[in-house]
């Protein structure tokens, strides 16, 4: 009898004990029929109909009461692990396929970082010294001080011993696929590998932590390299053909015969390309094959904004601020939230996280978080002779007003976004899915991660 069986009691497996004679045979047949009857009425069950009642659930989701729901503990303490999990459960089916024949399929996966799928438990219990709590909401002092702060999430960790042994492995990553190589001191000083820390507090393991320094790193590097820096070959009108051939170096087309052969020729002759490549492929060893898609559809849909702003950039205009935001607000840090669960060993339902009320709250963070960059970046972008886009210089050029009161709006329509998302986490503080409320939490400290790592990192100095 397996372990479903055993739960049910006798009689309720398959076949069900051996029915005996006259009034005890009558009584099995009659429970047995209103058993049937039972699971008639009750509908089928599963993973697929559980998750479908829980998305029934969030069609109908009563408005959230006035009153928030308890503080989680300020002292550091973690919150209470949802569940351990099943030790003995069985990998996913594509874990299981051969390796070789996934190889044949996949340039990424054929990456040695790739070699092994790790796809992540139902549920795991955070056993974090981190921060799988929340340590609250705060008006946060940024840059000089001069200016109104940041209304934003506390930083639920700050653990630099961590962030280093992160950053010098993310650093020797970057040597070898080939990015920055002649600015690998300013690289290392950027330190991707302590946004990783700050933003993913949930995790302590070093691997899952370098994924998201790869991967933020690598986007980085597309954007210095194709859209932003002259001086690493970055041509206006060479951008939108370049991101075509970034998606086919992360999700790799089928064999098209030599046309193949010269598209992964073209790949590895890229060290932009190799690192997009090389992360993808450590991204398969943590994530299910609906998180990756997840992950990489995101990345292309960011570099649509890419293009507006390269067409700007090659015409000598500026655009109003709400063609910006249009833009913006879909290429921003949402990109990077999506890679929360990952880290963090779980999974959130692809039905849950494009549920519209979440998307939205991920957007309303996503976007305060790039608010930051631009706050960071526009003294730096202001010298420029062809600035960047950045919402401040906008606002300052469409209201005709001092760089100043421009900073003072972006302030405030960042900590409008951050009160968005944190009345859209009250409002689905409700859901039953500690899936879900630990993927908020995560977002809630990404966002403070951001701003803590801005303030510190050489390359906003």
């Amino acid at each position: 009898m397996d372990e479903r069986s055993a739960a049910r009691g006798p009689g309720c497996g398959t076949d069900g004990p051996a029915r005996g004679t006259g009034a005890g045979a009558r009584t099995a047949d009659g429970d047995a029929a209103a058993e049937r009857v039972r699971r008639l009425l009750s509908g089928p069950t599963g993973p697929g109909t559980s998750a479908a009642r829980l998305l029934d659930a969030l069609r109908t989701v009563p408005p959230p009461p006035e009153t928030a729901a308890p503080p989680a503990p300020l002292d550091g303490t973690e919150a209470p692990s949802e569940r351990e999990p099943d030790a003995d459960a069985p990998e996913a089916p594509d874990a299981q396929a051969p390796q070789d024949a996934r190889d044949a399929q996949d340039p990424c996966a054929a990456e040695p970082e790739a070699a092994v799928p790790v796809l992540p438990t139902p549920l795991p219990s955070p056993t974090r010294k981190g921060g799988h709590f929340s340590p609250g909401y705060a008006e946060r002092e940024w840059g000089d001080g001069s200016y109104p702060p940041l209304y934003c999430p506390l930083t639920a960790r700050i653990d630099d011993d961590l962030a280093l042994v992160v950053n010098d492995r993310l650093v020797e990553w970057a040597g070898e696929v080939g990015i920055y190589a002649d600015q690998m001191d300013k690289f290392r000083n950027t330190g991707f590998g302590r946004l990783a820390v700050l933003a993913h507090p949930e995790a302590d393991d070093v691997d899952p932590l370098l994924l998201a320094a790869k991967m933020n790193a690598a986007w980085w590097a597309c954007d210095d390299y194709y859209a932003d820096e002259t001086d690493l070959g970055a041509v206006p009108t060479q951008l939108p053909p370049r991101l075509a051939l970034v998606m086919s170096a992360m999700d790799p087309p089928p064999d098209a015969g030599k046309y193949t052969v010269q598209v992964e020729e073209a790949v590895e002759s890229d060290p932009v390309l190799r690192a997009l490549r090389s992360a993808t492929g450590h991204l398969k060893r943590h994530a299910g094959p609906s998180q990756v898609m997840r992950i990489l559809n995101t990345t292309f849909q960011m570099y649509v904004s890419w293009t507006a702003y390269a067409a700007w950039r090659h015409l000598g205009e500026l655009p109003p601020v709400w063609r910006y935001l249009a833009a913006r607000q879909h290429d921003s840090f949402y990109t990077s939230m999506t890679l929360i669960d990952v880290v963090g060993g779980y999974q959130l339902d692809a039905n849950l996280f494009y549920e519209p009320r979440v998307h939205r709250a991920v957007m309303q963070a996503g976007t305060a978080s790039v608010i930051v960059n631009d706050l960071h970046s526009v003294e730096r972008e202001a010298a420029d002779d062809l600035p960047d886009c950045n919402v401040v210089l906008l606002i300052a050029e469409e209201e005709g007003c001092a760089l100043e009161d421009a900073v003072r709006a972006a302030v405030a329509m960042h900590n409008d976004f951050v009160r968005g998302f944190e009345d859209s986490q009250r409002e689905l503080a409700s859901l039953p899915s500690a899936e879900l409320q630990r993927f908020l939490l995560g977002v809630q400290s990404w966002m403070a991660g951001c701003l803590e790592w801005h303030g510190a990192s050489d390359r906003y100095k």
